[in-house]
């Protein structure tokens, strides 16, 4: 046998051992993970086990509890004798709504407006039959919750309505509601008459357990859920703080507030302690687009409050609005509730409240057509920004007029390493011809607060709900000329005719515009280009097509006469025969330089400072 074949056999010898090892290595880790799936699986069978076996002792201790119901399971036999029996239904009504009362618990059962309906045609509640809980929560020898028994009625009129539950050992607990002719507002007494033997003297608090669950009332789930939240207010605060705002979120509070508020879109549930809550816990969670009871969402609070013992008789005083979101409404109850309202911030808020929504009221004192309302307020809008868009529009104009001699310098300075000089030249010709380099950016941001004031106000404002215009059949919502029949990212199932018209308005501007501006032709500006005519437009459309119509409508108008401005003003204000006269005129001599071009020229020496070094450097290397 040869060495060769020696040196073959070893191989395959070294080889077969390395993979009879490699394979003894690979059973042993899958037994190991074997073993630690048997482990998992039979720890999984156990706790299913144990589950099973809590579940069914609860059951046992449910159904014990409820076998020994009528047997009595409080100390008192009063509350025994109010838990078994029969609920009766109590409505207050006036001219705006009609909120009805069940006697279990002594809460509100339902909440209907009479001036709006539910998108479609339905009547609008704020939250329909047994959709709400109302109870208070304290210890009275034992801990009770008023939602769980049925009070009896001890007075009731037109506008009012009390209801009491007595106590053996004395005394009872008195909720009294009432409301005002013309008014949103339910004010709620909560009272404890003669139980300062009952209550402990200890007992310095008590606790308010609230939950609504709201229905959709809406065209548009995503723009409903969008501006729906859960707001809450300390006293002497600017502004309210919210959670929310299209997401479920909780929050604790460990501080006093004055009040929350359950905010649909459109309508709010507002409960306020004129005393102060002492804390709060709040929840909100939304319901998907397809739930089958077509809610919107369900708003818990569960708060404590100061109590008083020892007295003979401790009055509580609360107050709730049910009512809908409109400014002067809600500002009219002085208690900040306008705050809810989505304005924007300081600048764009104060703009809204002293501007936009006085023009908005006094034209629909003569206006019913909303639609017409919109095209005389953006016109007044426009008007009133004349003097500043005229400044943007005519620098537009003369660097179009002075385009020749824009291409001439680029043709000069080709290169990079001249792009100083070329700006500076740049700047000497605007001097000559009399613009202003910041005269078409200062007054175009100036209006961009209106814009976005205008992006706050329409979907927000409920004068527009329901409000039929041209195709649109509702001003607050979508309007929707094809329904896709499913969802398409981005898009959506419809397509809105207001925001594609919006967009198309939108590219068609800036096609105008970017061509007629100095530079059009320059490759360097083919992004700025092609994020001014494609992509704005585009994400315009995306972002308005599930948004107010009224809002794209808005924004189509404000595009055309912008359109319509540029052209009179490029026609008729500003003469390029007379600005190209006064280039000839002006050149060869000295212009004064203004602190740009001082600037511009100092950052030049700086380069060409750098750059004799750098060439210094690199001539000393070599």
């Amino acid at each position: 046998m040869d060495k060769n074949s020696i040196t073959g056999l070893v191989l395959i010898a070294l080889l077969l051992f390395g993979f009879s090892f490699y394979q003894n290595r690979q059973d042993q880790k899958r037994r190991a993970y074997q073993a630690q799936l048997d482990s998992i699986a039979l720890a999984d069978r156990m706790r299913a086990d144990s589950i099973a076996l809590e579940e069914a002792l609860i059951k046992d201790s449910l159904d014990i509890s409820q076998d020994s119901a009528s047997t009595g399971i409080y100390k008192d036999s009063l509350l025994n004798v109010a838990m078994s029996s029969t609920p009766e239904l109590v409505t207050l009504s006036n001219e705006v709504f009609e909120v009805a009362f069940t006697t279990m618990g002594a809460q509100p059962y339902s909440a209907k407006m009479k001036e709006y309906t539910a998108y479609g045609g339905d009547d609008l509640y704020l939250f329909k039959p047994g959709m709400s809980s109302y109870g208070i929560e304290l210890y009275a020898g034992e801990t009770i919750n008023t939602a769980s028994f049925n009070f009896t009625v001890s007075e009731r009129t037109d506008t009012s309505v009390a209801m009491r539950l007595p106590f053996s050992g004395g005394g009872y607990i008195e909720q009294r509601y009432a409301i005002e002719e013309g008014s949103y507002s339910v004010k709620n007494t909560l009272s404890f008459i003669g139980m300062e033997n009952v209550i402990p003297k200890n007992v310095f608090s008590y606790g308010i357990n609230y939950s609504v669950t709201m229905p959709r009332m809406e065209k548009g789930y995503k723009n409903e859920v969008q501006y729906s939240k859960l707001d809450y207010y300390f006293s002497g605060e600017k502004d309210v703080e919210s959670i929310g705002r299209g997401r479920s979120a909780n929050k604790s509070i460990s501080t006093k507030l004055s009040w929350f508020d359950f905010q649909q879109q459109f309508f709010s549930v507002i409960l306020r302690n004129p005393n102060e809550f002492t804390s709060a816990d709040f929840d909100l969670k939304f319901a998907s687009e397809d739930d089958p009871d077509h809610n919107l969402m369900t708003c818990t609070a569960n708060l404590t409050a100061d109590f008083q013992p020892g007295q003979h008789e401790t009055v509580m005083p609360m107050e709730f609005y049910m009512g809908p979101n409109h400014y002067r409404t809600l500002k009219s109850y002085d208690q900040k509730y306008e705050k809810v309202i989505p304005l924007g911030g300081w600048l764009v808020g104060w703009f809204t409240k002293y501007f936009i929504i006085p023009l908005f009221d006094f034209l629909h004192r003569f206006i019913s057509n909303f639609g017409i309302i919109i095209l005389l307020m953006t016109i007044v809008i426009k008007i009133v920004v004349l003097p500043f868009s005229y400044k943007s529009y005519a620098s537009s104009a003369k660097m179009q007029a002075i385009k020749p001699e824009i291409d001439k310098l680029n043709k000069k300075y080709p290169k990079q390493e001249d792009a100083m000089k070329k700006q500076q030249a740049t700047m000497d010709l605007y001097k000559r011809a009399g613009i202003s380099p910041m005269g078409g950016c200062l007054p175009m941001l100036l209006q961009f607060p209106i814009l976005w004031a205008m992006f706050r106000f329409f979907p927000a404002s409920i004068e527009l709900r329901q409000q039929p215009f041209l195709w649109a059949d509702d001003l607050s919502a979508y309007d929707s000329i094809l329904n896709f029949g499913f969802r398409i990212p981005l898009v959506g199932d419809h397509l809105s005719l207001f925001a594609l018209l919006m967009a198309l308005s939108m590219f068609f501007y800036s096609k105008i515009t970017t061509a007629s501006q100095p530079g059009a032709d320059d490759p360097n500006m083919a992004s700025m280009r092609f994020m001014s005519v494609w992509m704005m437009p585009i994400m315009m459309f995306f972002i308005c097509n599930s948004l107010s119509s009224g809002l794209s409508y808005y924004y189509l108008l404000s595009n055309l006469i912008t359109m319509g401005e540029t052209f009179i003003i490029k026609k008729y204000c500003v003469n390029p025969d007379a600005i190209m006269a006064k280039l000839k005129a002006s050149e060869g001599k000295k212009q004064p330089k203004s602190k740009w071009q001082l600037r511009l020229e100092e950052a030049q020496r700086m380069q060409e400072q750098m750059m004799k070094q750098k060439q210094q450097q690199n001539g000393s290397r070599r």
